[in-house]
């Protein structure tokens, strides 16, 4: 088998941290926030009240300018805007007590489906589930993201590193019934209507560069639900590993600049429990993924 190269940074890339904000006055603005090397939750900082950032102009994929302009963070949104994603790519059955959980078999190939840019949804923010998808089957998926930070197509591994922006923490959210139940997703697993609804890719609070991060591979990633740990698993349990899923899935395809990638969920599901534990209006999802930070968001039934 043959030796996966070690992802190198994107040189375009010139913060280390990528928020976006509101200020007092609720102007929105890109920015580097202002950590300490012992204290760099962006999540948990926004939380407390204490977030400062630098004013980021100019292509946040392209040589963007990190200024020495502080301005206090208001209100943390998510790193990007619906309008920068064009599209989000999700690997599905990425992790092996997850493909067990879910009574499947780990597949040849990276498994694709795509959730709409309308997915998108900010740090903070209340994820709105229709009445279609609230009955015993409202779910999350806690997952590392790749941003795409260079439009590519056909991307050698060994290349890979040149079009990832950086990581960013996420939660897949997803509709059981309309996934896996046969009257309702037919004889094979429905991905696309059952996870693509509005607001059904949170992400945040930062994205996080390549050189930052270092190894995206061994980072410890953690979902809690009103505090109750749930999953608990680190990234180097991907069974397709992030260089190639690039490759692979930029076969034939542009895969276009700013568009999200997620690379699947670990065991703990609350599908997986027994008895099966589903999300219910005004429960609290957060989820950690370590040196990325905290993503946290409230389910609010519509």
């Amino acid at each position: 088998m043959s030796t996966i190269p070690a992802i190198q940074a994107n040189p375009a890339i010139t913060w280390s941290r990528l928020i976006r904000f509101k200020d007092a006055d609720g102007k929105v603005y890109n920015g580097e926030p202002i950590v300490e090397e012992n204290e760099n939750d962006v999540g948990i900082l926004a939380q407390k009240g204490t977030l400062k950032a630098k004013i980021i102009t100019g292509d946040v994929f392209d040589n963007a300018k990190v200024t020495d302009e502080v301005v206090e963070v208001k209100t943390l949104l998510g790193p990007l805007a619906v309008e920068q994603v064009p599209i989000i790519r999700c690997v599905g059955l990425n992790y092996m007590k997850h493909i067990l959980e879910a009574g499947r078999k780990p597949p040849p190939y990276p498994s694709i489906f795509i959730k709409p840019a309308t997915s998108v949804a900010d740090y903070g923010e209340n994820i709105p589930i229709p009445k279609v998808a609230q009955d015993e089957q409202c779910d999350y998926e806690g997952e590392l993201t790749i941003v795409i930070g260079k439009s590519g197509k056909n991307i050698p591994l060994e290349e890979a590193g040149n079009y990832i922006a950086g990581y960013v923490t996420s939660n897949d959210m997803s509709a059981r019934k309309w996934q896996r139940e046969p009257q309702f997703a037919g004889g094979v697993p429905q991905f696309c209507f059952s996870k693509g609804f509005d607001k059904y890719c949170p992400i945040g609070p930062a994205i996080v560069s390549q050189k930052t991060v270092g190894d995206a591979e061994q980072l410890q990633l953690q979902t809690r639900v009103n505090g109750d740990l749930r999953q608990d698993t680190n990234t180097d349990d991907l069974i397709f590993k992030i260089a190639t899923i690039i490759s692979f899935i930029s076969q034939g395809t542009t895969l276009q600049k700013g568009s999200l990638v997620m690379t699947g969920t670990p065991s703990g599901v609350g599908m997986g429990m027994n008895p099966p534990q589903y999300l219910k209006d005004g429960d609290v999802v957060e989820v950690k993924i370590e040196k990325l930070g905290t993503l946290t968001n409230t389910i609010k039934f519509e």
